[in-house]
């Protein structure tokens, strides 16, 4: 099953277990936001929204919050001595598709446990 979102103005095709970035959104590392314009939920029988699926959500984990690459806006005028320099960085936001829910079902799978660094050596181990 696959579903098709928009979020930050953009549309995108995902299945669970899906990793994409997209614009920012509200919400702490490590939870399970829900991203309410549904477009499309694919499968043996697609259901197509008007403008959206009525109940149909997706789930997904907040993985990170970054920031994209420099895009520098550089402008000059020739022989007038102007020049102009302006450069942003996107805020973005990694998510991991969880679920595709429909009919305004909650999610069951909550965020994936983080996984533990290998523990340090013994003294006594290190000393030998």
């Amino acid at each position: 099953m696959f579903a098709v979102i928009k979020t930050g103005g953009r549309q995108y095709r995902v299945v669970p277990e899906d990793v994409l970035e997209v614009g920012k959104i509200a919400g702490d590392v490590g939870t399970i936001v829900q991203l309410d314009t549904v477009l499309l939920l694919g499968g043996d029988t697609p259901v197509l929204g008007a403008p959206t699926v009525a109940g149909a959500t997706v789930a997904a984990e907040v993985l990170d919050h970054k920031r994209g690459p420099k895009v520098i806006a550089f402008k000059k005028r020739r022989r007038k001595n102007s020049k102009r320099k302006r450069g942003y960085r996107d805020e973005i936001t990694v998510l991991r598709i969880t679920e595709i829910l429909a009919d305004g079902k909650k999610p069951t799978v909550g965020p994936r446990p983080k996984r533990e660094k290998a523990a340090a050596k013994p003294a006594e181990a290190a000393a030998e």
